[in-house]
């Protein structure tokens, strides 16, 4: 199954990140395709995604576990939707760490792919390298110099 990880150190303190990692409103700031985030709950949220072709496509989540200030994991809810078809599971993990020049940013992406699906698990786990990348570099941008 696919899985990614990146990491990257940030020029900021574990708290400074963590006040835009830690809630999904701020998810369109930095994590890549979000155009906006809606019904941000204590344990779930809705992404509000942009396509290529400029039409909105909504993504419900679930919060894990939210430790502040280190470690944030959101799974996506397949059940019912047009993801199902493709996903058996869409998880992410975001752990801080302090370091003596800021904060280590760890995102881990890991789905689960379904039926024929699993033939493209390289072009998936290509793709989820590059949206994480996306989105340290949208964190790095946030936090230079913080």
């Amino acid at each position: 199954m696919p899985s990614s990880r990146r990491t990257r150190i940030v020029s900021a303190s574990p708290e400074r990140v963590w006040a835009t990692v830690g809630d999904p409103a701020h998810l369109p700031r930095w994590w890549p395709r979000v155009a906006r985030v809606e019904a941000v709950g204590d344990d779930a949220f809705t992404e509000v995604l942009a396509t290529d072709k400029g039409r909105s496509v909504r993504a419900d989540f679930s919060i894990v576990e939210r430790e502040a200030p280190r470690r944030m994991h959101w799974s996506q809810q397949l059940a019912g939707t047009p993801f199902e078809k493709i996903l058996v599971r869409s998880e992410v993990v975001v752990a801080l760490q302090a370091t003596g020049e800021g904060t280590t940013v760890t995102l881990t992406s890991d789905q689960g792919l379904r039926g024929v699906a699993l033939l493209g698990g390289f072009m998936v786990r290509r793709a989820m390298r590059r949206q994480l990348d996306g989105a340290l570099d949208a964190l790095e941008r946030l936090h230079d110099g913080v």
